[in-house]
C-alpha cells in the first residue's frame, strides 16, 4: 500500500515548491476535466429531454373522422337544375316544388318533380311524380307515386316514325344518360294505341326493347285504329 508523500524534513522553500507543484498538477487535471464538462452537460440535457418526452402527459386524443349523418344540409324551393352537353345544348332539366339534400348519400329528394331530357338526336322525354330521388349529377332518378314517363313521337334519320310512348306506375327508375327505365313494381306501357301491363318492367330506348314479366297483359289495337305512323 503506497503512503501519501510526507512533508516532514522538508525546509520552508522545499515545502513551497512542493505545494506549488501539486497545485499545478491539480490545475492541469481540472483543465482536462473542464474540456469534457460541456459534453457531459449536453448528454445530460439530451437524456433529460428524452425522459420528458416519454413521460409527458397527453392532453388530447387524435381527432376521429366525423361521421356524416342522414340529415338535410340544404334545401331548395321552386328550383330548376339544368345540365348541358359539351356543345352547350340543354341535356336535361329537373324542376321541383321543394328539394332536400342528404350529404351521407349525396341524394336530392324532390317534391312534385318534373323532368325534361333530350337524347343525342334531340328527342324529348318527360317525367313527373309526387316525389323523386336524384343522384348528384341528375343522371339517375327514382320516381315514386303517380310516376309517369313520356317519350314524345319522333322520327328517325331514316324517316321512320315512332309513336308516343308512356310508362305509368307507382315506382319508376329512370337512367337518363343510358335512356333506360325499369321497375320492380307493376307498370302500364302505352305505345300509340297499344297497351301492355306487367308485374315488373324494363325498357331500353336504344334497342327499343320492352321486357315485362310476371302477370303480363296486353291489348293490341287493329291497324286501322292506330294513329298515322304507328308501327
Amino acid at each position: 500500500m503506497t503512503s501519501a508523500p510526507s512533508l516532514a524534513g522538508v525546509g520552508p522553500g522545499g515545502a513551497r515548491r512542493h505545494l506549488h507543484s501539486g497545485w499545478r498538477m491539480a490545475s492541469r487535471l481540472w483543465d482536462r476535466m473542464a474540456m469534457y464538462v460541456p459534453m457531459l452537460m449536453m448528454g445530460a440535457l439530451a437524456l433529460g429531454t428524452y425522459w420528458l418526452v416519454r413521460n409527458a402527459p397527453i392532453f388530447g386524443t387524435p381527432e376521429v373522422a366525423r361521421e356524416v349523418s342522414h340529415e338535410v344540409d340544404y334545401f331548395m324551393r321552386k328550383f330548376s337544375v339544368k345540365t348541358f352537353d359539351e356543345g352547350g345544348k340543354l341535356k336535361s332539366e329537373i324542376y321541383g316544388v321543394e328539394a332536400r339534400h342528404f350529404p351521407d348519400t349525396d341524394i336530392l329528394e324532390i317534391d312534385q318533380v318534373r323532368i325534361r331530357s333530350f337524347d343525342a338526336e334531340g328527342h324529348l322525354t318527360t317525367a313527373t311524380a309526387n316525389r323523386a330521388y336524384a343522384n348528384s349529377d341528375g343522371s339517375e332518378v327514382q320516381l315514386v307515386g303517380n310516376a309517369l314517363v313520356v317519350r314524345e313521337p319522333s322520327r328517325t334519320a331514316a324517316g321512320q316514325e315512332t309513336p308516343r310512348m308512356d310508362f305509368r306506375g307507382e315506382f319508376l327508375h329512370v337512367f337518363l344518360n343510358e335512356e333506360r327505365v325499369q321497375s320492380h313494381k307493376p307498370v302500364v306501357l302505352t305505345r300509340g294505341a297499344d297497351h301492355f301491363a306487367g308485374d315488373t318492367f324494363a325498357y331500353d330506348n336504344l334497342s327499343h326493347i320492352a321486357d315485362l314479366k310476371g302477370h303480363v297483359r296486353g291489348v293490341l289495337a287493329p291497324p286501322q285504329a292506330k294513329g298515322a305512323g304507328s308501327r
